[in-house]
């Protein structure tokens, strides 16, 4: 139990922080040239919301299972959660998609990291973990895009 806590603590942490940092509503954001294929800025939170609790569950599940024997299981959570939460500050607040860009590709990384090493411990845990995989790729796709309508 403590380690489910601990795995939900850590996902609530990382989304505050990234929700104190993004800020689709900017003069800077709506300027910036996007893709047609971007969703609208609503449809944002109401992906992240159940992603961070599928990622919440999935790594405290895995955690779980893992123990005692948790520590690298651990570190890819807390290193993947603060890339994820980062993103949003170099992205929105540095206003800088090259930056975002770098960033979610080490977050992409490092999710694969985790799937990987969560599937060593449980099946649950890894399919819950899936759908945060494949959003954070669309997102990286559309970040590169960005970038790319926007260079200079």
């Amino acid at each position: 139990m403590r380690r489910r806590l601990l795995a939900g603590a850590l996902t609530a942490a990382a989304a505050g922080v990234g929700f104190l940092g993004t800020r689709p509503d900017s003069d800077w954001y709506r300027a910036l040239d996007k893709p047609a294929w971007q969703p609208p800025n609503v449809a944002f939170p109401l992906v992240w919301t159940p992603l961070y609790g599928l990622i919440g569950w999935g790594t405290g599940r895995a955690l779980e299972k893992a123990a005692p024997d948790d520590r690298r299981l651990l570190a890819l959570t807390t290193a993947d959660l603060a890339a994820n939460a980062g993103w949003c500050w170099v992205f929105f607040a540095k206003q800088s998609p090259a930056t975002g860009l770098g960033v979610i590709l080490a977050l992409d990384v490092l999710n694969i990291a985790l799937l990987r090493e969560a599937a060593k411990h449980d099946t649950a845990a890894t399919l819950a973990l899936k759908p945060y995989v494949v959003w954070s790729g669309f997102a990286t796709a559309l970040n590169a895009s960005i970038w790319w309508r926007n260079r200079r």
